[in-house]
């Protein structure tokens, strides 16, 4: 944190979206690490980032818990959390296959994902996948039914993409994705494909919906916008494309440390927001820096909807923290 003040520059106001940070998903997911390592003791392995946040990873890392890729890397016979990203059936398998106690942390929201795939490809339906062929959330949901599943990242693929039969045909999507990049690609999808059955229920998770509208309101009202979230956190990426979509300049930061004196520059209203995996602690601290490097004169919130959505625990982990703990 820094000590001097950057006389050059004096920014107004600072504007926090209201809406912001941590959901109902990574609240749980991290719950679900925090409340295993204290009844399965130490240590506790995950699959992948339990959600995407250096921060919050390094601090579960210290408390006891092993991030990794490979289940190879999983002693026989330990404890296993899957991330809130999901997995498919074949990861399943080979953690059963090793002996492993498995807990099941993915985002009931992603569940929901894998279930439609599940059962729209019994019924014989040809599913295109929007989404980003390279993102973990889409790498499980491909493997609920691999055969009959296109991945479609861009209108571009929307344009290219052959099915067999174009009469059975359906569209599901990446829960952390752009509403307006996909409106678009599935408004090319349904003139390709007239008969195009869409999910029952929006794919695209009520957290991200509401982040992304909670920047488009702060649009006009700021200079530039500042979102804190991991690089490789897709809903933190897409407030991002959203707010220059927008033509509002936008720059995604880890840390306050991340922030540079240039982008001031002309900037009186500086805004603020953090993507779903993103702990309050370091938005304060963003707020902390902004007030001593650059003189913010006034920190205000812009509210726009109130979210109130709460998951309950994974079944498997609710059965052990029932079980009586030993005699005092």
């Amino acid at each position: 944190m820094p000590t001097d003040t950057n006389a050059r520059i004096k920014i107004e106001k600072l504007v926090l979206a209201k809406l912001r940070g941590f959901c109902a998903g990574v609240v749980r997911a991290i719950d679900v690490v925090e409340k295993a390592l204290e009844v399965c003791g130490k240590p506790v392995y995950v699959r992948h980032e339990i959600i995407h946040n250096r921060y919050v990873v390094d601090g579960l890392r210290a408390k006891g818990a092993v991030f990794v890729e490979d289940l190879g890397d999983v002693p026989s016979g330990s404890w296993l959390i899957f991330s809130a990203h999901g997995v498919g059936p074949d990861v399943v398998q080979e953690a059963r296959d090793r002996d492993l106690n498995i807990i099941d942390a993915t985002c009931p929201l992603v569940t929901k994902v894998h279930l439609e795939a599940i059962a729209l490809a019994k019924r014989g339906y040809t599913i295109i996948l929007i989404g980003h062929a390279d993102h973990v959330e889409t790498i499980g949901t491909m493997g609920e039914a691999p055969e009959s599943i296109k991945v479609v990242g861009t209108v571009e693929d929307a344009e290219r993409v052959e099915v067999p039969y174009p009469d059975r045909i359906a569209y599901l999507t990446q829960t952390t994705l752009s509403l307006d990049d996909t409106r678009e690609i599935v408004a090319v999808l349904k003139r390709r494909f007239p008969n195009l059955n869409p999910p029952k229920k929006d794919d695209i998770c009520y957290a991200t919906q509401n982040r992304q509208n909670a920047v488009k309101a702060m649009v006009p009202y700021v200079d530039l916008l500042l979102v804190l979230g991991a690089p490789n956190s897709s809903n933190s990426l897409r407030l991002c494309e959203v707010a220059k979509s927008k033509g509002l300049r936008s720059y995604l930061i880890e840390r306050a440390s991340d922030i540079k004196d240039d982008w001031m520059d002309g900037v009186k209203t500086l805004g603020l927001t953090a993507g779903a995996s993103a702990p309050e602690i370091l938005v304060q601290e963003v707020v902390k820096y902004c007030q001593e490097r650059f003189q913010v004169a006034a920190v205000e919130e812009l509210e726009t909807v109130e979210e109130d959505v709460h998951f309950s625990l994974p079944y498997e982990l609710e059965q052990l923290l029932k079980r009586p703990g030993p005699e005092p």
